[in-house]
C-alpha cells in the first residue's frame, strides 16, 4: 500500500450532487441564533453568524450571569469541589443550555439567566450521591422535528435524555443508557472513557475512545493495550451499528503496515492498542460522511514493538456515517514517535481555488501544519510531499525514512530547532541559550526521541519542537464559512523527551519516556523566540497566511527584558477561538495544567480581534482564564457569549457576557 493513500474505497458520487452541496449541507450554524453542536455545527466551524456584538458595541459588554460548572442543583448532597479547568462548552437549543458536569450528570440551564432548569437523575441507590466522573467537553443535541434528545457520554455510558425534561429515554439502550465497555469485538476493554462530545450524523451517534496512553518510567509500560476504536450507534435505539478498527485487523486495508517485531511470533496489530479518537469528529450530513481525527498508537515515544507505518494512527479518516465503511484517509505521521496525534475536530468549508469551487476540509495539528483536502475525494488541495527525515539510534526502534510535508499553507509556528530559533533579545540571553542547547539532541523537524545519557557531558534527551502541547491542541481552529478564512490559535511549546529503561516490574516495553518537560530557557525565560502564543489567519482559498498576532503580553516585563520596550510576546496558554460576523474572540488560556507550557502561561484577558487585520478591538478581564471553547447564541433578543473559565485558586464556572 502507498503511504499516501487517500482515495481507497471511494464511492461514486454524481458531479451534480457534489456541485449542489451548500453551506447548510455541512451543518454550519444557521440564522437561528442557536449553538446545537460542540463546535457550533457539524462542520466544526466555531462560527456564529451574529452581529449584535460588533466592533462598535463590543466595548459595552458586561457580565450577565455566572454559574458554577457543577451547579448546586446538580449536587444532591455531593460536596466535591468543582474542577479548576473544566473544558465543557455548553450547547444551546430552544432557550436552554446543555452542560455535562464533573459529577457525571447532565443539566439544562436557562439561556437568559444561567439558572438550572433540569438535572439528569441516573438510577442509583436511595440516599447516595452520584459518583464523581469527569465532565466531557460537550454533549450532543438531536431532533427529528417531533422529539428532541440530548446525548452524552457519562463515565462508561452513552445516555439519551429528553431535551425538555431531562428524563432518560427508556427506548434507548437499557433504560436510557448504553454500556460502552461492550462492543469491541474480540478485544477486551476493561475501562472506557471519552471526554469529547458525541456527534450525531443524521441518525447515527459517533463515539470515539480514550484508552490512556501516557506512561513514564514508574508506570507499567505495556505493549499490549486495548484498541481506541470508533463506533456508530442508532440515535433512537442505542444499538451499535458498526465499529471502525483504528488498528486494522487481518484482511482490512492498512493491516500490512503493522509489521512483526524482532523476537515476536505475531504481527504488531494483534496486540497494539490506543490509536484513539480523543477529539470529536466533524461531518458533512448531505454526503453522510464523518471525519475522524485519530491519535498515536501504544507508547507515544517508542515504537520498536510496532514496526511499520502503523495505519490509521495519526491519520484523518473519512467514513460513511451509516455503515462505518472507510471512504478515504490521510496519514500525517508515519510510525509516530512524537505524540503528534490529531487532538481536535477538523473544519469543513466551501472554498474557491484558482476559480474552482471545492468542498474542503482542513485540519490543524500539533505540528503547526494545516492539511487541506477535498472532503469528497480526499485529494490534497495542494501537494503534500514525502521528504526525508532524521533517523535516530535508539536500539530496537523502527524509523520511517520520510514524512509528509504540506506545501501550502506554510507552517504557522516553529518546527524543529536551529540556532536562528534561539532567544536573542540580548547577547547574554543568547549565550545562555547556546549553553543550554548543548545538553540536548536537537535538529530539524521530526528529529526522533533519544536515550538519556547520564555520563559526564551526555545529552538529556531530544528537544522536540513543537512539543506535545505545541501548535494547535484540543482547542482547535475556527473558520468563517462565508470567506474561507481559518483562524488558528497556536502555542509555542517545545518538549524535552528522554528515553530510558522502565523501573516498573510489569513493563514489557524496551524503552519508555523517563522525562518529558518544558524546555528550560535562560533566566526562566523561554529558550526560543516569540510569540509564545499567537492567533493566525489562513486563507484556505489561496493557502496563505494573512496575518499573525501575538495573543497576550507574555514575559516582556521579565527583569531581563523590561528595559527593552518590547511589543506583546504572547501568552502560552491553550485557548479556543469563537468566530462571529465581524470579530474573532480568543482568551489567553488558564494557568492550570501548564506543566509543558512556557513559564507564566495563561492569562485572564478575553479579547476581540478584527477578522481582517488581527488588530485588537477590545479586551476584558474575566474571573479566570478560559479553559474551554467559547460559544454564542441569541436569547430574548440579546446576543450572549458564554466562556468557561478557571484558575488554580478557583472553581471553574460559566461566565455569560451580553450588551446592556
Amino acid at each position: 500500500m502507498s503511504r499516501f493513500a487517500v482515495q481507497l474505497n471511494l464511492g461514486i458520487i454524481a458531479p451534480s450532487i457534489v456541485l449542489s452541496l451548500s453551506i447548510a449541507a455541512i451543518g454550519t450554524a444557521g440564522q437561528t441564533g442557536e449553538w446545537r453542536a460542540y463546535a457550533a455545527d457539524h462542520a466544526g466551524s466555531k462560527y456564529a453568524p451574529l452581529s449584535q456584538i460588533n466592533a462598535e458595541t463590543v466595548h459595552d459588554l458586561e457580565i450577565a450571569w455566572r454559574q458554577s460548572t457543577v451547579p448546586a442543583a446538580t449536587r444532591r448532597g455531593n460536596t466535591m469541589r468543582a474542577p479548576s479547568a473544566s473544558q465543557n462548552t455548553p450547547l444551546m437549543a430552544r432557550g436552554r443550555l446543555y452542560i455535562s458536569t464533573g459529577l457525571g450528570v447532565v443539566a439544562a440551564l436557562d439561556a437568559s439567566t444561567g439558572e438550572v432548569d433540569w438535572v439528569d437523575t441516573p438510577p442509583q441507590a436511595d440516599g447516595l450521591a452520584p459518583p464523581r466522573r469527569s465532565a466531557s467537553r460537550g454533549v450532543s443535541y438531536w431532533t427529528d422535528g417531533n422529539q428532541a434528545r440530548v446525548l452524552a457520554v457519562v463515565g462508561s455510558q452513552l445516555v439519551a435524555l429528553d431535551a425538555d425534561t431531562g428524563e432518560r429515554d427508556l427506548d434507548f439502550g437499557d433504560a436510557g443508557a448504553v454500556d460502552l465497555i461492550q462492543g469491541y469485538d474480540d478485544r477486551e476493554v476493561e475501562q472506557f472513557r471519552w471526554r469529547s462530545a458525541p456527534l450525531v450524523v443524521n441518525d447515527m451517534v459517533i463515539i470515539g475512545s480514550m484508552i490512556g496512553d501516557i506512561v513514564s518510567n514508574t508506570m507499567p509500560a505495556l505493549k499490549t493495550m486495548p484498541p481506541g476504536d470508533v463506533r456508530g450507534f442508532d440515535v433512537r435505539t442505542g444499538e451499535q451499528r458498526w465499529i471502525f478498527h483504528t488498528i486494522p485487523r487481518e484482511g482490512e486495508a492498512g493491516n500490512e503496515t503493522w509489521l512483526t517485531a524482532l523476537n515476536e511470533d505475531r504481527a504488531s496489530w494483534e496486540y497494539t492498542g490506543n490509536t484513539n479518537m480523543w477529539a470529536s469528529p466533524s461531518a458533512d450530513e448531505e454526503l453522510n460522511y464523518v471525519y475522524l481525527p485519530l491519535s498515536t498508537p501504544t507508547s507515544d515515544y517508542y515504537g520498536g514493538h510496532r514496526p511499520g507505518d502503523n495505519l490509521f494512527a495519526e491519520s484523518l479518516v473519512c467514513l460513511d456515517a451509516a455503515t462505518g465503511e472507510r471512504i478515504w484517509h490521510f496519514q500525517a505521521v508515519h510510525h509516530g514517535l512524537w505524540d503528534y496525534d490529531f487532538p481536535a475536530a477538523p473544519t469543513l468549508a466551501d472554498i474557491t481555488v484558482e476559480g474552482r469551487p471545492i468542498k474542503a476540509i482542513a485540519i490543524t495539528s500539533k505540528q503547526a501544519n494545516t492539511y487541506v483536502f477535498d472532503r469528497v475525494t480526499g485529494e490534497p488541495i495542494w501537494p503534500i510531499e514525502e521528504r526525508p527525515v532524521p533517523r535516530g539510534n535508539v536500539p530496537g526502534e523502527w524509523y520511517a525514512t520520510t514524512q509528509p510535508f504540506p506545501t501550502k499553507p506554510p507552517p504557522y509556528d516553529q518546527q524543529g530547532v536551529s540556532l536562528d530559533d534561539l532567544i536573542d533579545f540580548t547577547p547574554e540571553l543568547r549565550a545562555e541559550a547556546l549553553t543550554i542547547l548543548n545538553d540536548y539532541i536537537w535538529g530539524p523537524f521530526f528529529t526522533p526521541p533519544s536515550l538519556i545519557d547520564d555520563r559526564p557531558g551526555g545529552t538529556q534527551g531530544t528537544l522536540v519542537v513543537p512539543g506535545l502541547v505545541g501548535g494547535t491542541d484540543w482547542n482547535g481552529a475556527g473558520v468563517d464559512p462565508e470567506t474561507g478564512i481559518l483562524y488558528v490559535p497556536s502555542v509555542h511549546s517545545g518538549t524535552v523527551v528522554g528515553l530510558g529503561r522502565s523501573e516498573h516490574p510489569r513493563s514489557d516495553v524496551d524503552w519508555v519516556m523517563t522525562g518529558a518537560r518544558h524546555i528550560p530557557g535562560p533566566q526562566g525565560l523561554p529558550l526560543f523566540k516569540p510569540p509564545y502564543g499567537r492567533l493566525v489567519a489562513i486563507d484556505l482559498n489561496r493557502g496563505e497566511i494573512l496575518w499573525t498576532v501575538a495573543n497576550g503580553d507574555g514575559p516582556r516585563q521579565h527583569p531581563a527584558l523590561n528595559h527593552l520596550d518590547l511589543p506583546p510576546l504572547g501568552q502560552g496558554g491553550r485557548a479556543a477561538p469563537l468566530i462571529t460576523k465581524s470579530l474573532v474572540f480568543l482568551g489567553e488560556g488558564s494557568n492550570v495544567g501548564a506543566a509543558f507550557l512556557p513559564p507564566g502561561s495563561g492569562g485572564k484577558l478575553f479579547r476581540a480581534f478584527d477578522k481582517k487585520t488581527g488588530n485588537i478591538v477590545w479586551e476584558m478581564p474575566l474571573p479566570g482564564g478560559t479553559t474551554a471553547a467559547p460559544m454564542s447564541y441569541m436569547a430574548d433578543g440579546k446576543q450572549y457569549i458564554v466562556v468557561t473559565v478557571g484558575w488554580d485558586d478557583m472553581e471553574s464556572e460559566y461566565v455569560a457576557l451580553r450588551l446592556p
